[in-house]
C-alpha cells in the first residue's frame, strides 16, 4: 500500500508543477518521502526535455516590467503547455525574473536574450531549460519588448479570473499622460492592431490590398470606371481595421486614435502586444 497521502500528492504537484500521475510515481519510487520525489521529477525532468519538444505551448502569461521612473518598460511573453502549470508561482517567479533580466541587461533580440547569462555561468537558455524539467512541461520563451526614452506604461489583461494576464500591451508616448497611455493601450489590447500607422505598412502588403480589392470588386461586376475609387475604400477600409492611429477609438468610435492623441497632445511613438499562443 502506497506510504503517503493525497495531501502529499498535492504538494507535490504544487513544488513542482508536474502531472498528477507522474507526482504519484514519483512518490511511489521515493517511498512517500516527498523532498527525494521532487529530485526524482527533476531528474526525469531533465531526461524528458527532448521528448517535450514536440508537444505544443498555448498556455502561459505575459508579464510585464516597468521602471519606476516610468521611462522604459519590458513585456515577455512565457509559454508552457498548460493552465494549472500558467499559474503556479515557479512558473511565474521564472516569468518575471526573465523580466527584470530583460530590463537590466537590453538584448538585442530574442537569441541574444537566450544566451546571455542570467546567474552566474547559466544562461537563460539553460534557465528556461531547468524550468522545463521542474515544471514538467514544455516552457517556451521566444519573444519580448523593451522600450525607453519616452514615457512607458502597460496594460496587463486577463482573460479568466483564476489565470495570469494573456495579453499584454507596452506603449511608449514622447509626452508624459498616464490616462491617455493607459487608454491606448487598453484599446489595443482590445483591437489587436498589426502597425502603429500606415507608413508602417510595407509596400508589398499595400500592394496586395490593391489587387485583391480590384480582383474582387470585377468578380463582383462593378462597374470599370468604379473601380479606382473601390479599391481605394476597400484600401483605407484595410488602414482602418490594422493601423492603430486609423482605428476608431474603443471609448469613442467617432474619433480615431490620431485624433484622441492629438487632442491630448501626445504622440505615441510604438508599442507591443503580445496574446499567450497568439
Amino acid at each position: 500500500m502506497a506510504n503517503y497521502t493525497a495531501a502529499d500528492v498535492k504538494k507535490l504537484r504544487e513544488l513542482t508543477g508536474a502531472g498528477m500521475m507522474d507526482c504519484k510515481k514519483a512518490l511511489d519510487e521515493a517511498e512517500g518521502n516527498v523532498d527525494k520525489a521532487v529530485e526524482i521529477l527533476r531528474v526525469k525532468g531533465q531526461k524528458g526535455v527532448a521528448k517535450r519538444e514536440s508537444r505544443t505551448a498555448e498556455n502561459g502569461a505575459v508579464v510585464s516590467l516597468i521602471a519606476d521612473d516610468k521611462k522604459s518598460g519590458v513585456l515577455v511573453e512565457l509559454k508552457c503547455e498548460t493552465d494549472f502549470v500558467a499559474k503556479g508561482e515557479k512558473f511565474l517567479a521564472v516569468a518575471d525574473a526573465i523580466a527584470a533580466h530583460v530590463a537590466a541587461t537590453s538584448p538585442a533580440d530574442i537569441e541574444a536574450l537566450l544566451a546571455s547569462e542570467i546567474e552566474s555561468g547559466k544562461t537563460v537558455r539553460t534557465y528556461v531549460d531547468e524550468a522545463n524539467a521542474t515544471l514538467g512541461e514544455k516552457i517556451v520563451l521566444d519573444r519580448f519588448a523593451q522600450f525607453s526614452g519616452g514615457y512607458v506604461a502597460a496594460y496587463m489583461h486577463r482573460t479568466s479570473p483564476d489565470l495570469p494576464p494573456q495579453v499584454g500591451v507596452l506603449v511608449e508616448l514622447e509626452q508624459e499622460n498616464a490616462e491617455v497611455a493607459k487608454d491606448v493601450a487598453q484599446h489595443i489590447a482590445a483591437f489587436a492592431p498589426k502597425f502603429l500607422s500606415r507608413e508602417d505598412v510595407p509596400e508589398e502588403t499595400v500592394a496586395n490590398e490593391r489587387r485583391v480589392a480590384e480582383a474582387t470588386a470585377r468578380e463582383e461586376g462593378k462597374p470599370e470606371q468604379a473601380l479606382p475609387k473601390i479599391v481605394e475604400g476597400r484600401v483605407n477600409g484595410f488602414f482602418k481595421e490594422n493601423c492603430l492611429l486609423d482605428q476608431p477609438f474603443a471609448k469613442d468610435n467617432k474619433k480615431s486614435v490620431q485624433k484622441v492623441l492629438g487632442e491630448a497632445g501626445v504622440t505615441l511613438k510604438r508599442f507591443a502586444r503580445f496574446r499567450v499562443g497568439a
